[in-house]
């Protein structure tokens, strides 16, 4: 093991620094359910339309990762941007996430994707709605 991350393991400042911005940024299925409940997030699929079509989280927008730029108007700085993917293998939802840093909008990913958020809650949404 490479001797500079042995000593960092060790480091427990830099591991706290670590994970609490790790956690300022990625939330589980059961933190979005508790966004879902208010009106501070914006909720994004950035899988195909197809797939959004083929069933959805409740009251997410479908802009797919290659649409992000041409659709930034639909979201707002005012508001977090909330962006799942498929599973929690999927990078392009973090690819998105950090499209939306760049332009300045706050955004958080959920962890799981569009996967365990079916799996966990069986709740989604069918069809353009």
């Amino acid at each position: 093991m490479h001797e500079k991350i042995k000593e960092l393991r060790f480091d427990c400042k830099a591991a706290q620094e670590f994970f609490v911005k790790k956690l300022a940024y990625i939330i589980d299925p059961s933190q979005l359910k508790e966004f879902l409940d208010s009106n501070e997030a914006i909720v994004v699929d950035i899988r195909s339309h197809d797939k959004y079509i083929e069933g959805h989280i409740p009251t997410a927008i479908s802009i797919p990762k290659d649409e992000i730029d041409q659709n930034i108007d639909k979201l707002s700085k005012d508001k977090i941007t909330i962006i799942y993917g498929c599973s929690e293998y999927c990078s392009s939802a973090a690819l998105a996430c950090l499209t939306l840093a760049d332009y300045d909008y706050p955004c958080v990913l959920m962890y799981g994707g569009y996967r365990t958020w079916s799996e966990v809650y069986r709740y989604t949404v069918v069809g353009n709605n």
